[in-house]
């Protein structure tokens, strides 16, 4: 999805997870996806560069889909959808 896609998405759960260090944001996205229904949108906010690699790499373990992320000032919000 291209950047304007995923910013005007739609969440149906958002995860912040900013200020917390590798594996903060991950453990949060983790206790999250159980609060959502199949199909929908969870967004996590996370400032911890680790996170861009690690919730692509566990959402493929999990056969959920990772939809992209959205940088902004201080923080990547990355999009997901739940298997």
């Amino acid at each position: 999805m291209t950047t304007e896609e995923l910013k005007s998405l739609k969440s149906n759960a958002i995860v912040d997870a900013r200020g917390t260090a590798c594996p903060g944001p991950l453990l949060a996205a983790k206790k999250g996806i159980g609060e959502i229904e199949s199909g929908e949108i969870m967004e996590i906010y996370s400032s911890d560069e680790g996170t861009k690699n690690d919730i692509p790499k566990w959402c493929q373990k999990m056969s959920h889909e990772f939809l992209g992320i959205v940088e902004e000032d201080s923080y990547s919000r990355l999009f997901l959808k739940k298997a």
